[in-house]
């Protein structure tokens, strides 16, 4: 038995509960892992709050596709992307399923190894956010030269997002509250507000103009000021603006798109690599143990400190 974070319906954190669930032997082409620390997403609210639908064949759903742990059994055929998987690795899992738990079985193609420098903390949240980064990257075609504007650079994918745009040699332009400014200039970007007359804050930080633009907000702001600045709208890629990208003709990423699983799950031992390297910095927030799942979910609604939120069980 493993304690287990499932949503009982649909609707708020107060439908989170945590139960002793089975775990199973694995099967072919699966493993178990004993999870240490296991990270904490919005789209982990979204699954079960109504925004996808509310089929309650569904209930109770569980939660959570990243974290790191040790792997305590290995079923038949446990190849991960890295090679053979054995009982006792230290290993990293995205894009896992049912992570929000202290043991759980999971497909052998989602197990990457962890570094032996990189603590639970940042392992257990690094990868969804660094993957989703990097694909937006990728798309833009970001590299040296190039002059980037991140919305939302302080969230859990702007802050990979700089630091991956800064390794390919590009100057950086974030948008964040200014209780964050300090911590985005100290990974290379220059920040500035949102709100009212961003636009012309943005084009006096950067008076060669912004040849690339990726919006982690979905703000109609965010998407307005990108059209302004970015001449070539295949160079504007949005997480969340989905109907006005389909509308005004740029990039998104993410929700069912095939390509985008394929970059990111190419990319995890990659940024893994990065993340050992102290190269990549996943910061974390705030940690949670397993049975507090419910405040996490709520407090990560609120503006909070700059980072991950973690589950600890």
């Amino acid at each position: 038995m493993s304690p287990t974070v499932v949503a009982t319906a649909f609707g708020g954190p107060e439908v989170l509960s945590v139960i002793d669930a089975d775990v199973p032997e694995p099967g072919p082409g699966e493993v178990v892992v004993d999870f240490r620390a296991i990270g904490v997403n919005p789209i982990d609210h979204k699954l079960y709050s109504g925004a996808f639908g509310t089929d309650e064949s569904q209930l109770p759903k569980r939660l959570g596709s990243e974290g790191a742990g040790v792997v305590s059994a290995v079923g038949p055929d446990a190849v991960g992307p890295a090679g053979p998987i054995a009982v006792g690795d230290e290993v990293i899992a995205f894009r896992g399923v049912g992570t929000y738990a202290s043991r759980a079985v999971q497909p052998a193609s989602s197990i990457i190894p962890k570094p032996a420098g990189l603590d639970w903390e940042q392992a257990g949240g690094l990868l969804l956010t660094a993957a989703t980064a990097y694909d937006a990257l990728e798309v833009l075609g970001v590299g040296q030269g190039d002059t980037v504007l991140i919305h939302g650079a302080a969230g859990g994918v702007g802050l990979l997002a700089v630091q991956l745009a800064r390794l390919r040699g590009a100057t950086v332009i974030g948008t964040g509250r200014e209780v964050n400014h300090d911590y985005l200039r100290s990974i290379g970007a220059q920040p500035t507000t949102y709100g009212d007359g961003l636009a012309d804050r943005v084009r006096d930080l950067a008076p060669g103009g912004i040849t690339a633009a990726f919006d982690t907000v979905g703000a109609d702001e965010a998407v307005d000021v990108s059209l302004e600045l970015v001449a070539d709208r295949s160079r504007i890629v949005t997480t969340a603006a989905f109907e006005r990208a389909q509308a005004e003709g740029f990039g998104s990423i993410g929700g069912s798109n095939p390509d985008s699983a394929e970059r990111r799950d190419a990319a995890r031992q990659e940024l893994v690599g990065l993340a050992g390297e102290g190269k990549l910095v996943n910061v974390v927030a705030k940690t949670f143990p397993l049975a507090d799942v419910a405040t996490a979910h709520s407090e990560l609604q609120q503006p909070h400190d700059i980072g991950k939120f973690i589950l600890l069980p």
